[in-house]
């Protein structure tokens, strides 16, 4: 379609008509602001348009002399002398941009353009402290900005893609806008995009160090992808400024639960609530510190504190029920379906369900709590997608990669440190338990599910694609030596934060880890690694109904526990064959009912001699962050081994899934492997 040049209906529509080309065809604006000045010569928004349609175009030196004489004639208009000195700048003519831009926003100093084209002259001529305080006007005064109040307006009210929308359009124009860049930040973590989030947030302090609330999203980030260390850096940095703030106080007691410092992290939310007691999340998340560090009873008060305050906050419902051996009184199961029936945010309905779901599963009610787990789990994963068909391209590009022969080539390489006990598998499968035996032994240390080995292996992924599997194992396969060593040597260094004893040996008991045991092997040869599995229906059934909150996106469905599995169990298998030995598989069930034997073997893989503590690991008093942490702190707990019984007539589709896996439970369907006939897997505990 052409679009004419000639001025259009009123003066007013003209002008208009000229103002909207500039930003996609600033010729056919140049052309017709001269229009509009044949009709109306000397006409002051015709010039300007007019000017700015000539640098646009790169005729900065017409530009200029447009401008000049426009200041000339109009000298109090700030958006002339704004123009003007965006045009000086363009020119290199820096020391004129910011005497100039400086008078524009004295002419008018609440406009955030002209505070911001300040700010990003004086980045530009190095003058950091002065374009710092410009960014902190703009800031004041985008608050009023429509274009950004409609951004923030749809953030408030979760219409996420309209406010990216509107945040890349002004971003397009004003690249620098570090309100906007921090804006479409909170849109990239709310969409989980957490690279996409610090980057945009490191381009924001980059202009503007002194952005305050920019550096607090900026630590509360890094805090959740798990650079915990890095994260306390910032937060420290926000202190400095502000000691008393208690949002500051607030992100440093979270981060340093993060880091394992609980003293640190208690003693935080207290000084927080002493001042501010008003406050139901904040007593929800000192509830989780004090759960972690066995003060059960406490937790319980201080998560029905927070639901005194506000009675519809799901989590702190899901936080009591999360407490295995918690029971909902009669009054409470009744609140709880109360606010079921009422109207609830998704995240506060689903955590609902899933505690309503557990309150009916301690009264027998089977049936009525299976659906209340279905319709949490429903929930959770319309908000999370999550892809079957890419997990198992996965473990058939990891079979086809991770060869004898590519191990063999690569014998020697990676860090010779033999520090990480890594406990791979499936969550809720005794991981946390083998965790608790092994950290009684003195010359080991439990930290958590760290985060490190899946950072590195998203960073070898590269920037997100459609098959993203594939470039990690592509990018794998082209490390060198040199390269694989540098990688064991970062996990080290990057895991010291976790380690608060001299013990030589730490566990890593992120259980997704075990779709990396390739990579473990290659930057870690000497570490230990060790397959904890629970029969399949215990083990993803119990996934099913515990309400992870991030991370385990395959547990949301039935099927999907099901094809998950069976991945996993395919690729343990193909390392039983390319490296014999190298992994000691645990079964739950033999755990339970043999310990003293399995913890024995266990230790021995370890190269660990024998220590009586760890048939005493229910007497160890570490802190303990996953769902067991109550059951740990028992002798044996056995009533999990056959709670998915109870559920059995509803679980169809999960035995489907499984097919052969389930049928042949403990052994390994012989399909999995490159023998023909079926096999227990090598170094694996006897068979329940």
């Amino acid at each position: 379609m052409n679009i004419s040049a000639e001025p259009v209906g009123t003066l007013e529509t003209a002008l208009a008509h000229a103002d909207r080309l500039l930003e996609t065809e600033p010729k056919l604006a140049a052309e017709q602001a001269s229009e509009i000045l044949k009709r109306v010569p000397q006409h002051p928004m015709a010039r300007l348009l007019l000017a700015v349609a000539q640098r646009k175009c790169g005729d900065t030196q017409a530009a200029l002399a447009a401008l000049r004489q426009l200041c000339a004639a109009q000298p109090g208009w700030a958006v002339a002398h704004r123009e003007f000195g965006e045009s000086l700048a363009t020119a290199g003519q820096v020391e004129a941009a910011i005497e100039t831009l400086r008078r524009a926003v004295a002419l008018e100093p609440g406009s955030p353009d002209g505070w911001l084209a300040l700010a990003g002259v004086l980045t530009a001529a190095g003058d950091a402290q002065e374009a710092n305080a410009a960014y902190g006007r703009y800031i004041n005064a985008a608050t009023a900005d429509p274009r950004l109040r409609q951004a923030a307006a749809c953030l408030r009210e979760n219409r996420v893609p309209e406010a990216e929308a509107l945040l890349r359009n002004r971003l397009a124009r004003h690249p620098n806008d570090v309100a906007a860049l921090r804006m479409l930040a909170e849109v990239a973590a709310r969409l989980q995009r957490y690279g996409d989030a610090l980057s945009l947030l490191e381009q924001c302090l980059a202009l503007m160090p002194g952005f305050d609330a920019a550096r607090h999203n900026y630590a509360t980030v890094l805090n959740r992808q798990g650079r915990s260390a890095d994260a306390l850096a910032q937060c420290a940095q926000l202190l400095a400024k502000a000691p008393q703030d208690p949002g500051y106080r607030s992100l440093h007691a979270a981060i340093s639960a993060n880091l394992g410092n609980y003293a640190d992290a208690i003693a935080a939310y207290e000084s927080v609530l002493a001042q501010f007691p008003d406050q139901p999340k904040l007593w929800m998340s000192y509830g989780h510190v004090l759960r972690t560090t066995g003060r059960v009873s406490a937790s319980i008060d201080a998560y029905r504190r927070a639901l005194s305050m506000e009675p519809t906050l799901g989590e702190a419902w899901w936080s009591l029920a999360n407490l295995k051996t918690f029971h909902f009184s009669d009054v409470e199961v009744t609140a709880m379906r109360e606010a079921l029936g009422g109207s609830l945010a998704d995240e506060d309905r689903l955590h609902f369900e899933f505690a309503l779901g557990k309150a009916l599963e301690d009264a027998s009610s089977y049936e009525d709590s299976f659906a209340h787990y279905a319709a949490g789990n429903a929930l959770r994963r319309r908000l999370h997608g999550y892809d079957p068909d890419e997990n198992s391209r996965f473990v058939r590009r990891s079979k086809q990669l991770f060869t004898r022969e590519f191990f063999g080539e690569r014998a020697g390489a990676g860090a010779e440190a033999p520090d990480p006990i890594f406990i791979v598998g499936l969550p809720r499968a005794g991981s946390t338990l083998i965790e608790q035996i092994l950290a009684s032994h003195p010359l080991v240390e439990g930290t958590m599910e760290l985060p490190e080995l899946p950072r590195i292996a998203r960073e070898l992924a590269g920037p997100k694609r459609e098959e993203e599997s594939g470039a990690f194992l592509e990018r794998v396969a082209a490390l060198a030596p040199a390269e694989l060593r540098s990688l064991g040597e970062r996990y080290i260094a990057e895991t010291r934060a976790m380690r608060k004893t001299e013990a030589p040996f730490f566990i890593d008991k992120m259980p997704n880890n075990c779709f990396y045991v390739g990579l473990i092997q290659l930057m870690l040869p000497n570490a230990v690694i060790i397959d904890a599995r629970r029969h399949p229906l215990g083990c993803c059934f119990s996934c099913f109904k515990q309400n992870f909150a991030r991370g385990q996106w395959f547990t949301y469905g039935l099927e999907d526990l099901g094809r998950y599995y069976r991945d996993y169990v395919e690729l343990m298998a193909h390392f039983d064959e390319v490296l014999p030995g190298r992994v000691a598989r645990v079964y739950y069930e033999t755990l339970i009912a043999d310990t003293e034997t399995q913890i024995r073997r266990i230790l021995g893989h370890c190269r660990l001699p024998f220590h009586a503590d760890c048939l005493r690991f229910y007497e160890n008093e570490r802190a303990v962050r996953t769902a067991s942490s109550e059951q740990v702190r028992q002798p044996i707990f056995r009533a999990a081994l056959d709670q998915w019984r109870h559920y059995e007539p509803w679980l169809a589709p999960l035995k489907s899934a499984l097919g052969d896996v389930l049928i042949e439970y403990p052994r390994v369907p012989a399909f999995y492997g490159s023998g023909s006939h079926q096999r227990a897997a090598p170094n694996q505990a006897t068979s329940p």
